[in-house]
Formats: structure tokens, sequence, C-alpha cells
């Protein structure tokens, strides 16, 4: 009789490679590193070309904080401060410099006579409507962000480099009268006060309200600020057709429409001027400004 084979045990112990919590704690390290290192090696990898080489200046502090910079600026302006108001050689080295000093899209170029003959003999006024509307390629105030009384600086600053003999434009209204207050107080000699009594509580209250009252009426009177920054630049000189401001004959058919219909034609642009004149004034400010016209031409 052959001999009975006993079957092999095959439900015996395994053995894996942890044997010890030490390989255990190791082994699930290892899981995390191995492919955070491995995805920093690719980003590396991926973004070699792109970065800065060594030497380069790139990581200067100048360098950073041109990288970081804010991608606008809100920039504003006081149209009394006179000093703040470019001059028309500073508006044409900031934004006309591009075009008018190469020629680029058929620009005039600064001094070049033969060019700028035809345009100066147009007349000041058509130059800055131009400069103010824009023409052919070139946008309104050449896509700049100045006054229209610097945009009148570099018109002139230009048009005298090829021959023009245009004189300075005029200080705007609200401006001309604050460097005058300003002039006229620096001048003004010192006096002391004269010793007088304290007037009584009645009469002073009585002289504040005149004068309150005054400053009302001159602020109520003049021309708003935004005709002297925006408006004054066609409807004080009658450029494009533009009725000037006092012309009786000119805005006595306009007057008859009403002042809402007159409104409504300055918000949407009409002819030559484009919706709002060009500004960024809300409609209670452009139907001060068409009211004030009105009644400045009766």
């Amino acid at each position: 009789m052959s001999a009975v084979h006993e079957p092999e045990e095959l439900d015996g112990p395994h053995e894996g490679p942890i044997k010890t919590p030490k390989q255990l704690i190791l082994t699930v390290l290892f899981a995390f590193l191995v492919p955070i290192f491995g995805i920093v090696l690719l980003v590396m990898f991926v973004t070699a070309d792109k970065r800065p080489a060594a030497g380069s200046g790139a990581m200067t502090p100048e360098a950073i904080a041109e990288r970081i910079r804010p991608v606008g600026v809100v920039e504003i302006k006081d149209a009394s401060d006179v000093a703040s108001m470019k001059t028309g050689e500073q508006v044409f080295g900031a934004q006309c410099t591009a075009c008018h000093a190469t020629g680029a899209l058929g620009a005039p170029k600064l001094g070049d006579v033969a060019a700028w003959g035809p345009r100066i003999k147009s007349g000041f006024d058509a130059l800055l409507h131009s400069a103010l509307a824009g023409k052919g390629q070139m946008p309104p105030q050449g896509g700049g962000d100045f006054s229209d009384f610097e945009i009148a600086r570099a018109v002139v600053y230009m048009a005298d480099k090829a021959g023009g003999t245009f004189p300075e434009p005029a200080l705007p209204a609200a401006a001309a009268s604050a460097a005058a207050a300003t002039t006229t107080a620096a001048a003004a000699p010192a006096t002391p006060a004269p010793a007088t009594p304290a007037p009584a509580a009645a009469p002073r209250a009585e002289a504040t309200t005149t004068v309150a009252a005054a400053t009302n009426a001159t602020t109520t009177s003049g021309p708003p600020a935004l005709y002297n920054q925006v408006c004054s630049a066609c409807h004080a000189t009658g450029v494009a057709g533009a009725p000037k401001v006092g012309d009786k004959a000119a805005w006595t058919p306009r007057a008859g429409q009403g002042v809402d219909a007159l409104t409504a034609s300055a918000i949407k642009g009409k002819g030559a001027m484009p919706p709002k004149g060009g500004s960024s004034a809300s409609d209670a400010e452009i139907k001060g400004v068409v009211a004030y016209m009105v009644s400045a031409s009766k």
C-alpha cells in the first residue's frame, strides 16, 4: 500500500515588509513626500523658461513693485488748482508725442511747417475742436485724460512750434478766480485789527446772514463748473456751429424747445457735439449747464 501524504499547511502566517511601528511611520511619511517632491520637480520643469535669469534684476525692489502695482489708479483733479495743470509741453510729452513726434497714422510731426501750415490757417478754435472731439484715427483728446484747458495748451504748443502765433490760452474762470484770490491775499498787507468793542449779538448774526446770502448769490449767478471745464470750449467760441452763450438770436429758437428737450439733446449728443459734450457728468449737471446757457442768452 502506498503511503498517504498529508496536505501541506496553506493557512500559515504570512510576513510583510513592515514589521515594526517605525517602519510603518516611515512608509506613511514617504507615501506623502514622494508625490509632493515629484509635483515640485514637475512645476519647476514646466516654468523653467519663465523664471528670471540670475542677475537680471527682476528681483530688485523696484522690479517687484512694478509687477505688483495696481492695474488702475484714481486721480482727482481740482480745476481751480492752477499749479496742478500741465503745460502744453508736458501734455505733448505725456500723450501726443507717440504720433506727433513720428508722424504715425498721418499725424503732422512737431515742427513740420509744411504739414502744420494749412491747419494753423484754419484757426485755433478749429484745431482745438479737432483735438477735443477727435479726428480721423485720433481719438478724443488723443486718448488721454486731460482737461480741455490742458489740451488747449498742447494745441498752442504744437502749432507755435510750426510757425503759429497763437497766444497762451486763458485760464478757466474757476482757476483764474482762485489764482486772483490767492494773489490778492498774498499781496495784501497785514493790518492789525482795530481795538473796538465787540458788537452786540444781534448785529453780528445779521452781518453773518448778509455775507452768506451774498456768497450764495455769487455762486448761483456764475457759470457751473462743468460749463467752464467742458462746454465753454465750444459754446464760448461758437466752434462747430455751437450757439455761443449770450447770442440771443442763436438761442431763441432753441430756448423755445424748453430746457428738458435741450437737455435730452445734450445727453444724447447732437451734430458735432458728442453725448454729454464728451464728459461723464450726471444728467442733473447737464441740465444745470443747459439752464445756465439758456438764461444767459435771453
